[in-house]
């Protein structure tokens, strides 16, 4: 029988019919962890069955993109501080290692990043032999921490592979598009990668831009299918067995995704979805913030949803490095009124996560100079660094957006069809900070030059560069670099970073413990199950 891969997991198996099984049962696990074993010797059967693990570690979602599926990761380290799942993911980066040799440059950022670099060195040092003298297949490895940057995953997606997972939710790959997509009485689980043509087009494109290249496209399958009028009867022949099959395919494919974007545009007209995308850009700006949190406040009173209600409140939150008291406390009282004080639990598990947080008394700017102007006279630099200690666990988004030029300053419109940068993602209102983190250091090959950005990240005992002789590492190898993403990676992200491949002639591979979105980040804090 099968063991829960969770400890923790609500169902336990029925000891007393394992304590009937024969001597030789098998238990299979996920992983086998240290607490199962006490729960069997607890039970007193621990003797009497043997236990083996399923070692199953990535899985291939895309030619680019590897999952580890455990999107229960976020919640167990980021919230929990469970640190269970660091072996885990030590062990696919030794697994990765073992097939494509050894990694000769490696970057990171972040405490869980860290922990799982360290442990995976343990690994390669036991076994030494696997790896050594073999050429490097992958020349740049890049681990990088959820909580680095919560703000692009708190973003709204507008790139279409990401507003089908907003809108759809893509589970390992797959959609289950529902009847209003299929025009048909049925759903319709359809497969999302490469192999998909129409898809693998589209994917990466901002919104706005999708519909005319459907249409394109629809315009060109029709004059494929036209060619058969005055076909002779051997050329006829040859189009039916050679092209006709695959033109077939894609018009299922093409009708699939013009659905799709219809069922996406209803669905957003109805939220007022340029409304939303107009306060997020404010919010990542720094303008007109009273007005976002009365758009917030409005959200709230309209009960429109309690997951986005709280998505824009943490977005809020972050951008600002804290709420001021009174807007936390009316927030939080608008929120529980209108969705109900059992979410009271969820907003204890976004503070501590760092999600949603009140500032503390006394730092708004003026308090903050006057407390400087006074330690300053008394000459005492220890008691500066207590100054600021209260400000050193925020998020400090304004300084790094600054220093990184987050928010790109163009004249006129930004081209969203001919995209300069990688803030097409966000309208171009926005480049994801952990892509332009991932871009500055492969510039630099190190963090050199980066050191105020690592302080204002809080990271500054959890910021590593290994780098080992290139004399191995092909040119083309140096090209390809593999980003492991601890807690989550969103469409928007990946997207951004193939576009910074084609730019830079770079190719990226994507290891994730789990694809999120903005929702799946609030439900992982949430209290309250849907």
């Amino acid at each position: 029988m099968a063991f829960p891969h969770r400890p923790d997991a609500p169902e336990l198996p029925d000891f007393s019919m394992l304590k009937r099984l024969a001597r030789d049962q098998l238990i299979y696990l996920l992983e086998q962890f240290y607490a199962c074993e006490m729960v069997l010797e607890e039970e007193g059967i621990y003797g009497d069955v043997s236990c083996d693990e399923w070692a199953f570690s990535l899985l291939p979602l895309d030619v680019d993109l590897l999952s580890m599926e455990l999107p229960e990761f976020f919640r167990d380290y980021f919230l929990e501080g469970d640190q269970r799942w660091i072996n885990t993911v030590a062990q696919a980066l030794h697994l990765l290692s073992t097939l494509y040799g050894p990694f000769p440059n490696c970057y990171g950022i972040g405490r869980c990043a860290k922990m799982a670099y360290e442990l995976w060195r343990n690994l390669e040092e036991e076994e030494d032999g696997e790896t050594k003298g073999r050429r490097p297949e992958i020349g740049h490895i890049f681990l990088l921490d959820r909580d680095v940057d919560f703000v692009t995953a708190l973003c709204s997606q507008v790139v279409y592979e990401g507003l089908v997972d907003d809108t759809f939710r893509i589970k390992c790959g797959s959609v289950d598009f529902g009847p209003e997509v299929t025009s048909s009485d049925k759903s319709l689980k359809v497969l999302l990668n490469a192999e998909d043509k129409v898809f693998n087009e589209i994917r990466n494109e901002h919104f706005s831009n999708v519909f005319g290249f459907l249409s394109q496209k629809a315009r060109n399958l029709q004059a494929q299918y036209d060619r058969r009028r005055g076909m002779d009867i051997k050329q006829m022949k040859n189009f039916v067995s050679q092209e006709l099959k695959g033109l077939k395919q894609e018009h299922r494919l093409l009708s699939l995704h013009i659905g799709a974007c219809e069922s996406i545009m209803k669905k957003k007209t109805k939220q007022d979805f340029q409304e939303l995308i107009k306060t997020e850009h404010a919010l990542l700006e720094g303008f007109n913030i009273r007005e976002s949190t009365s758009y917030i406040e409005e959200h709230i009173d309209r009960q429109v949803s309690p997951i986005e209600s709280l998505r824009l409140m943490c977005l809020l939150s972050i951008t600002e490095n804290g709420l001021i008291p009174k807007d936390y406390r009316s927030l939080k009282t608008q929120y529980l009124q209108s969705y109900g004080p059992e979410h009271l639990l969820t907003f204890s598990n976004l503070r501590r996560a760092g999600l949603l947080t009140e500032q503390a008394p006394g730092d708004t700017l003026t308090a903050v100079e006057s407390k400087v102007s006074k330690l300053v006279t008394d000459k005492a630099a220890g008691k500066i660094t207590d100054a600021f200690s209260s400000l050193a666990k925020r998020s400090n988004f304004r300084a790094i957006s600054k220093k990184l030029n987050l928010i790109p300053r163009v004249d006129g419109e930004y081209d969203l069809k001919v995209p300069r940068d990688m803030a097409y993602v966000f309208g171009g209102a926005y480049v994801p900070l952990s892509c332009r983190i991932i871009e500055q250091v492969l510039e630099r090959r190190s963090w050199q030059g980066l050191d105020e950005v690592v302080r204002l990240l809080n990271c500054s005992d959890f910021a590593f560069t290994d780098m080992t002789k290139e004399d191995k590492a092909s040119s083309e190898s140096l090209r390809l670099i593999l980003v492991v993403f601890l807690g989550g990676c969103t469409f928007s992200e990946i997207s951004a970073l193939r576009f910074l491949g084609r730019e830079k002639g770079y190719r990226f591979i994507f290891l994730t413990t789990a694809v999120t979105n903005s929702a799946r980040l609030m439900e992982a804090m949430s209290e309250v199950k849907a």
